[in-house]
């Protein structure tokens, strides 16, 4: 029997069960299924939250949907805050949904669709825009003579 080389072998998403405690951070390039507890920061594409699972960290990623509690600041292009989700943080968002009963302590922060620095938010698993691209795009004041 052939041994499937790790080619062959590629997942979509990882799953850190109910059962698993993570100590330290994650940086994953596929989407991430939190069942279990992580502490320490994540980045992944998508982040999927079970509701009695725990991070105590920053979250950064693409989506995020939220169900259990989350102790740290939360940047993402589109999140999904559920009912039974509790976040203590700040929140970075670009689309933002919060269920009915969903509780977040922090504050709110919108970016608009390419607009994000290159050093704001940190987080290398967002498509940011080039400062100097941004920079020239953007209107020139303009000048008046005085004489």
């Amino acid at each position: 029997m052939a041994i499937p080389s790790s080619a062959d072998n590629r997942s979509t998403f990882s799953v850190i069960g109910s059962d698993v405690t993570v100590t330290g951070d994650i940086d994953a390039s596929v989407d991430l299924h939190v069942d279990g507890r992580v502490d320490g920061d994540i980045r992944c594409a998508t982040l999927v939250q079970a509701n009695n699972s725990t991070v105590k960290g920053a979250i950064s990623a693409e989506q995020a949907r939220i169900a259990g509690r989350v102790e740290g600041s939360i940047t993402a292009k589109e999140l999904i805050v559920e009912a039974s989700a509790k976040v203590v943080g700040d929140v970075t968002y670009e689309k933002l949904s919060i269920e009915t009963g969903g509780h977040v302590e922090g504050s709110f922060r919108h970016k608009s669709a390419g607009t994000l620095k290159k050093d704001e938010p940190k987080d290398p698993s967002l498509k940011l825009v080039d400062e100097k691209a941004a920079d020239a795009a953007a209107p020139k004041p303009s000048q008046a003579t005085v004489g």
